[in-house]
């Protein structure tokens, strides 16, 4: 009986390390995703010392599970003690690691408000120049989104108008309807547009519409995120019982 418990319980281990490795897979790929991302969302990240710092963490993270997920798959397999002692010590310094960043993310979740990015974009926004990286990135995440500004095109008012144009609240180009969301796309009428014509341009605010967007992302996220944390208690708990039940 109690060679059968330890075999259950072996494989329940193995199960449970596999699950953690496919976490540690996509918690490595999002990270790299947020890093690499071509759409621009990189550089917002970048002009925010938390996400910059956050996105890393869990690039790391990741990296940590995919490699523990597969050194408890193996110690499991092949009953190694050195192996599953040296698993269980890490995957509780990761368990407290989370623990930690999730807090850490709800105190500090102001900085994700639209205020903190309404300020930021009038404070460094310089509409059309794409030489500019935060401006260029702004620029991509409004047509891509069909949307403009955080709150709306009032946001712009407060930011100096191109030269040419004669309306005092005049939006960037970016924010013109086009026949195609991306910047190959033609726009529907630009002249009418910038002059504040609102049956050409986007009024709403982009902060909304991503909002909408990655609704659903952002549970499946926390979901996923709650499901791993399970699994690494599981998976310690197990991994206790393995090397003691282990001759």
């Amino acid at each position: 009986m109690e060679g059968d418990c330890l075999s259950c319980m072996k494989y329940l281990m193995f199960l449970f390390n596999f699950f953690i490795f496919l976490g540690g897979a996509c918690l490595l790929g999002l990270g790299i995703w947020v890093i690499v991302d071509p759409t621009g969302f990189r550089e917002i990240v970048a002009a925010n010392p938390l996400l910059f710092t956050g996105a890393y963490i869990m690039l790391a993270m990741g990296a940590m599970l995919f490699l523990l997920g597969f050194l408890g798959c193996c110690g499991a397999i092949r009953e190694n003690k050195c192996l599953l002692l040296f698993f269980f010590m890490f995957i509780l310094l990761i368990f407290l690691a989370e623990l930690s960043a999730a807090i850490l993310a709800f105190i500090f979740r102001e900085n994700l408000t639209r205020e903190f990015f309404t300020k930021e974009l009038k404070k460094h926004y310089q509409r059309n120049n794409n030489t500019d990286v935060f401006s260029s990135t702004w620029n991509s995440v409004m047509i891509t989104f069909a949307c403009c500004g955080v709150n709306g095109p009032e946001d712009f008012e407060a930011i100096p108008h191109l030269p040419y144009s004669s309306s005092e609240k005049a939006i960037p180009e970016a924010c013109c309807q086009r026949e195609l969301q991306s910047r190959e796309g033609m726009v529907v009428n630009k002249e009418e547009c910038l002059k504040g014509n609102e049956r050409f341009q986007n009024r709403q605010g982009c902060y909304t519409v991503i909002l909408n967007s990655f609704e659903t992302y952002v549970y499946l996220a926390g979901a996923l995120a709650i499901g791993v944390l399970a699994i690494e208690l599981f998976a310690m708990i197990f991994a206790m019982c393995l090397f003691r039940g282990i001759q």
